[in-house]
């Protein structure tokens, strides 16, 4: 099963027109990159993502994040639902759900860092390439750095380990998979968000008993997001268009968000 990587090298967004000095601080605004910052005392994030790419392949995510209790620790879950269409093959199911748990080692005015480790469970059905049939170990390591008032960039370098990962035929082979990139986002405005993300990185995916292969890539990303803010809820919704080069060169797609945070109290 082909997955997504998460992201890149830094780029910048073209000119844009001034506005108001009035602002938003930057924090959670990534699609495909993990921002830095950790959910905030007693606040807690549901966030949806809907990813259709050329082909008719498509993937649906539910993420839930939590202090525990405090800013410092977080821990989460992400939920996949994946569509594999082509080669004769349409199967839709549960993939490989992650159990997370981020540490908020700096927070300080301009940077951010917040290592993660993971833990990938084998819920997908590795027959249908929905998953890799045994328990899987990622770390990732998110850096936010604020560039300037409307400007903030995130930077994002990782790896999975997948021992005795299984083909469709029930071979079993280790595998690694690295994910790198950064974004740039420009506060347009007081709730809006322009981004522009690079996401790449490599997989192993496995091709006989001991034996894997490895597939490239490589999607750069515009999109923009808007906060909704009614009490102490706030409702961003987002879109994105993913774009391969390189390795992905001929890949396109769309990418769509909605996330819902709210205080516990």
């Amino acid at each position: 099963m082909k997955k997504l990587s998460f992201v890149a090298a830094m780029v910048m967004l073209s000119v844009a027109p001034a506005f108001s000095a009035e602002y938003r601080e930057i924090q959670d605004n990534s699609f495909l990159i993990e921002e830095a910052y950790n959910q905030e005392d007693g606040v807690i994030q549901h966030i949806f993502t809907y990813q259709h790419m050329k082909g008719d392949s498509s993937l649906f995510t539910f993420t839930q994040e939590w202090p525990v209790p405090k800013q410092d620790h977080q821990l989460s879950y992400t939920i996949p639902v994946e569509r594999i269409r082509g080669g004769g093959q349409d199967d839709t199911g549960f993939g490989d759900v992650a159990i997370n748990y981020r540490y908020q080692a700096v927070l300080k005015e301009g940077i951010a860092f917040a290592p993660r480790f993971s833990l990938i469970l084998p819920t997908g059905d590795e027959k249908k390439g929905l998953g890799t049939g045994t328990v899987g170990y990622q770390v990732n390591f998110p850096l936010s750095v604020k560039l300037a008032e409307r400007w903030v960039t995130h930077y994002n370098m990782g790896i999975t380990f997948t021992p005795d990962s299984k083909d469709a035929a029930g071979a079993k082979a280790d595998t690694v998979a690295t994910n790198y990139g950064a974004s740039a986002i420009f506060l347009a405005s007081k709730n809006l968000n322009l981004m522009l993300e690079i996401v790449g990185g490599t997989e192993q995916t496995v091709q006989g008993k001991g034996v894997t292969a490895d597939e490239h890539s490589l999607l750069v990303s515009p999109g923009f997001r808007y906060a909704i803010d009614i009490g102490k809820l706030q409702i961003v919704p987002g879109v994105a268009f993913p774009i391969g080069f390189g390795p992905s060169k001929g890949e396109y797609g769309a990418f769509a968000y909605l996330s819902f945070e709210h205080s516990l109290f």
